[in-house]
């Protein structure tokens, strides 16, 4: 198989737009080109970033613009882009009663593998890649839910697809098992094209290639996680004040984090428009600073820090599948 590489863009979007009925726009003029390379998906909710999965995935017919997988029209070739992407919807479940590999195996026969031996040998790879080889005869029930989400993963990947759609895929996850799927993701981004949608901006990591942020269905950004956090550089600030201080600063500014100090607490925020008096600017801001300070920039904070929050308790809730 010739790799992603050779292919040049794996996604392309021009103009794309989707309209619900009752005149509800989603998706407006959005231009994308992604190529090989983990790819982020942010927004806050309602952004349209599942309108755009879905549209990639063939799952839902554009009313504008056009959309192609591996140079494949997602209206006019369905099949050939079904047979180029694999997808990981953000619920996954499996048989409970059946065990690991039986579960991909069936998967994998669904997705055109015939060949017995050659399917044999796609599954006990992929579980081996996704890290899942020394529980393959596990029944899913007994599997954590970090282990059903990279099973959703390898039944995903079984038919080797050149492109991989991933729609939120560490809620529920406690934090050694995000960070272990982030692993998972990085290693295989390296040759082929994974676009992953996520509110937990953190799950990004650092083997992301680029971030494209979607804000009332238009992509206002689109570049390296470098460079949304230059953007944020002189915008996030640590201040000390006394608790009645604070709670003023809280009511003007949006507070990243808040600790106890000698004297009081010690503030992380992000500002738009000027720090708070005392403050100091912090020279090395997070990523998910970086996406605060953009919406800030855009007066769209509630909406970003609404659908953080939203994620990070989710998150915070172990799924023991």
């Amino acid at each position: 198989m010739e790799s992603a590489a050779a292919q040049g863009a794996m996604i392309e979007a021009e103009g794309l737009g989707h309209t619900y009925k009752g005149d509800q726009t989603a998706l407006d003029e959005v231009d994308l080109t992604l190529g090989t390379g983990l790819y982020g998906l942010l927004g806050p909710n309602g952004a349209g970033k599942s309108t755009l999965m879905r549209i990639i995935c063939t799952l839902l017919i554009p009313t504008r613009g056009t959309a192609r997988v591996c140079g494949h029209d997602v209206t006019k070739e369905r099949r050939q882009v079904r047979e180029s992407i694999g997808y990981l919807p953000q619920q996954f479940g499996a048989w409970r009663n059946h065990r690991a590999e039986e579960v991909l195996d069936t998967l994998a026969r669904l997705s055109g593998l015939s060949d017995k031996k050659e399917r044999r040998r796609r599954v006990a790879e992929t579980l081996e890649l996704v890290g899942l080889d020394a529980v393959a005869d596990r029944k899913v029930k007994k599997l954590s839910g970090g282990m059903v989400r990279r099973l959703g993963v390898a039944q995903a990947m079984v038919h080797e697809p050149r492109v991989l759609i991933v729609d939120e895929p560490t809620v529920g996850l406690d934090p050694e098992e995000r960070m272990r799927f982030r692993q998972v993701m990085a290693r295989l981004g390296r040759d082929r094209t994974i676009l992953l949608s996520t509110h937990i901006v953190a799950d990004l990591g650092g083997g992301c290639s680029q971030i494209a942020l979607l804000d009332d269905g238009r992509i206002e950004f689109q570049d390296s996680p470098e460079a949304l956090l230059e953007r944020a550089v002189g915008k996030v600030f640590e201040v000390a004040v006394d608790a009645q201080a604070a709670e003023r600063l809280e009511a003007d500014y949006e507070i990243v984090s808040r600790s106890a100090n000698a004297t009081g607490v010690t503030l992380r925020g992000v500002s738009a428009n000027g720090l708070p008096e005392g403050a100091t600017p912090v020279a090395t801001p997070t990523l998910e600073e970086g996406y605060l300070a953009f919406m800030a920039a855009r007066g769209r904070t509630e909406a970003a820090r609404a659908g953080q929050e939203g994620a990070d308790l989710a998150a915070e809730t172990v799924d023991d599948a």
